[in-house]
């Protein structure tokens, strides 16, 4: 079978390799139907972010069940439509229960799908997916849905929905701030996700006009720089940016008991004002997110709330286009097969 590859920076290419078997009863092989990029394959892309040559790239999957082992087979059926989640998780260890599924303890810390982490579990532009844990691992979604327009959903909302999510939950009509940049569908998406999910005020910050129109549509304040703000001090503060500066104007800019995610951290830390962050009684997280987790409010806010991943894209290409549409400038792009 064929997948898609990282060579280097801005470039891609196709790999034959021998397609994967069921190895065990609660594993599932997945025909990749819709394959997304995410904000994470730009920066690889780029070359922002490191990954070695030869390494399979792509981690978000809709995709069609061709088989199932004995286990799996209580609980799915083949033919049936999933995501399958970017991260490899077993769904029963310690941490999988308790919500951590971006650090469960029975895979290398990190593994995941197109990523280039331990594990070799392969990536998601490819023929075929292997998933080793298909009953805590895979989502099961609409048969007649636009599945091109729920793309959004496999991974970046979930990543958003845990920088906004809970915390709105803790603190109902909060007002939200983005710092958009460096993942800025993921930044979009926290946007998006806030106003849909009661947040009294949501402002996107971004020196993207394209980013910030993409913000706009979804119903946010926009501006280019935090200078701009009026009444800069937010209960809850996303950082997409990606930068240091950008992170230290989001810790200036929470309020009392804010909190704060960096789903996007600078690579080199700031000197943090530890003493502003200890009056103000800070909460940061700086943390992989936990996407299996994260499915099942993110497609609630699909289903029932009217949030609309598809309002930034994606720009669709056939599979054989892949080594192409993962270098196109949109957005957000998508490869289907």
């Amino acid at each position: 079978m064929q997948r898609l590859i990282f060579i280097e920076p801005g470039r891609l290419d196709w790999e034959h390799i021998v397609a994967p078997i069921l190895q065990g009863p609660d594993e599932a092989l997945v025909r990749p139907k819709i394959m997304g990029r995410c904000d994470l394959d730009t920066l690889y892309l780029s070359g922002r972010m490191p990954m070695a040559t030869g390494e399979p790239i792509g981690h978000e999957i809709i995709g069609i069940i061709t088989d199932l082992g004995e286990n799996a087979a209580n609980h799915f059926k083949v033919g049936q439509t999933v995501i399958v989640p970017s991260q490899i998780s077993c769904g029963i260890c310690r941490m999988c229960r308790a919500g951590e599924t971006g650090r469960c303890e029975a895979v290398p810390l990190g593994a995941s799908y197109g990523m280039g982490r331990d594990g070799d579990y392969g990536g998601g532009v490819a023929e075929l997916v292997h998933v080793p844990f298909a009953t805590g691992m895979l989502v099961p979604i609409p048969e007649d849905a636009d599945h091109a327009s729920m793309m959004g959903l496999t991974d970046m909302a979930t990543d958003a929905w845990r920088a906004v999510g809970p915390q709105l939950d803790a603190r109902p009509g909060g007002t939200v701030l983005v710092m958009g940049g460096a993942a800025p569908v993921i930044g979009i998406y926290a946007a998006a996700l806030a106003i849909t999910l009661g947040a009294s005020r949501t402002v996107y910050v971004d020196s993207s006009e394209r980013n910030r129109d993409a913000a706009k549509a979804y119903g946010a304040e926009t501006f280019t720089v935090i200078e701009e703000v009026p009444i800069p001090s937010f209960d809850i503060v996303v950082d997409a940016a990606g930068d240091t500066d950008a992170l230290l104007a989001a810790i200036h800019a929470c309020g009392p008991a804010a909190h704060l995610t960096s789903v996007a951290p600078p690579f080199k830390a700031p000197d943090f004002p530890l003493m502003e962050m200890y009056y103000k009684g800070l909460n940061y997280t700086l943390a992989r997110p936990n996407c299996r987790h994260g499915h099942g409010p993110a497609l609630k806010a699909w289903s029932c709330g009217g949030f609309k991943p598809n309002l930034i894209g994606p720009k669709v290409f056939n599979f054989e286009e892949a080594t192409k549409a993962w270098l196109d400038p949109a957005l957000y792009v998508a490869v289907t097969a």
